[in-house]
């Protein structure tokens, strides 16, 4: 057997991803969502299912499979097949971050070429019941003693805890969803048609102490792919040798599955965001001043306000302030001028509205993370979104409650 070629990168050369809420939701499940999805990001990278010898899958909560890569794999008919690597991570919302990494890992050093990264949910098609009963499932636990549903009032706890131990304020939590709102109404695919304001958000119905049904992740159906391939593929292919978006660097980290019952005992230990960053930033050899755009993780407000503090966007303790200011600043710039105007350049964060405002399926969001990052970095974002100049972009997914972090650090086709 000849020794495997060690390619000198890897790059994501095609995205997919499904709409929203398809109109045939009734009809719709997991698997199907990822197959589209799988099959827009073959045809955007203008190759064939042939072509794959890797492919990873985030489990769903809709319709879970044994095996969900196995699953799929089977489904597409990838499966039976010699030298195939089929596997599937299981890393909560950090899912998508994850599978690039690996993928990244099965291209260098297991002679990978082809991998496709697949994600797929469609939770906005269970009852509300049906979908609390299982999401509670994820997380609950006798000693975390944490009230249905068991997800917010997890994040809620750690937003009690930010609260008390760094002063973050009540109208900076609510600051996140509604900045996420203005982002989301500038991007042709968000569910968030109209941006919201503070008070709205502060004034609707709470699902916890300290978090509204506006601060929660929106529920949603949709599927997503990224596909990632050797630059021993791209030149077999005869493929631009500067296509796609270059993986640079990457780091996970983790935490436990739920924060302890008292705020008291709650300690930094818990948090592995800044862990993930720091060996992300270590591999790539850059720091948070070389990053143009940033795909963060915002299941929640908290969650958003400490993962800008964990990349080194804001000091510890400051992420509040941060984006409270910087909401007003794009308030007031939109107010001033509303054509010309562009809130990227004061946040170029989540220019897709992320999980708060585009739509979340459950564990695929942190992959529109990474779809709205390969479009910035390929200067295919639009006039109402794309960030000036942008070279870099770093990429977060977060499972569980702060339970799993993995982080990508991406670069231009020409990086």
């Amino acid at each position: 057997m000849p020794p495997i070629r060690i390619p000198r990168s890897v790059r994501i050369i095609g995205t997919g991803i499904t709409p929203l809420n398809p109109r045939s939701s009734s009809q719709i499940s997991p698997t199907i969502l990822m197959q589209q999805a799988l099959r827009f990001a073959l045809d955007n990278a203008g190759v064939g299912l042939k072509d794959l010898n890797g492919l990873i899958a985030v489990p769903s909560l809709a319709d879970t499979h044994f095996m969900e890569a196995h699953y799929l794999a089977t489904q597409i008919g990838m499966l039976p097949g010699k030298s195939k690597i089929v596997r599937t991570m299981d890393t909560g919302g950090a899912g998508p971050v994850t599978g690039l990494l690996e993928a990244k890992r099965m291209i260098m050093h297991e002679g990978a070429d082809l991998v496709a990264v697949v994600a797929g949910d469609a939770v906005k098609n269970l009852s509300g019941e049906e979908f609390l009963k299982r999401a509670d499932q994820t997380c609950n636990h006798p000693e975390a003693e944490l009230k249905s549903p068991v997800i917010p009032s997890g994040y809620d706890r750690v937003a009690q805890y930010q609260m008390k131990n760094f002063g973050i304020t009540r109208e900076q939590l609510a600051s996140c969803s509604a900045l996420m709102s203005i982002m989301a109404s500038r991007h042709p695919s968000a569910l968030t048609r109209v941006p919201r304001t503070i008070d709205q958000i502060l004034n609707a119905r709470h699902v916890a102490p300290v978090t509204s049904v506006l601060e929660c992740a929106r529920r949603a159906d949709g599927g997503a792919a990224i596909l990632l391939a050797s630059s021993n593929f791209i030149e077999q292919k005869g493929l631009a040798r500067d296509k796609g978006v270059v993986v640079i660097g990457g780091g996970e980290a983790s935490g436990p599955l739920f924060p302890p019952k008292n705020i008291s005992d709650m300690s930094e230990e818990m948090f592995s965001c800044e862990e993930a960053a720091g060996v992300a930033y270590d591999e790539a050899q850059v720091g948070p001043r070389d990053i143009d755009f940033f795909g963060l993780y915002d299941c929640f407000p908290i969650c958003l306000i400490r993962a800008v503090e964990a990349v080194g966007l804001a000091p510890k303790g400051h992420g509040g302030s941060f984006i409270e200011e910087r909401y007003h600043q794009i308030v007031e710039g939109l107010k001033k001028d509303p054509n010309g105007f562009k809130p990227q350049d004061v946040f170029p964060i989540n220019t897709h509205g992320g999980l708060l405002a585009f739509g979340a399926p459950w564990e695929v969001p942190a992959m529109y993370n990474i779809v709205e990052a390969v479009e910035q970095l390929t200067h295919s974002a639009g006039p109402h979104r794309q960030v000036r100049n942008a070279r870099r972009a770093l990429v977060y997914g977060n499972g569980g409650i702060f339970s799993a972090s993995a982080v990508a650090i991406l670069g231009s086709g020409k990086y």
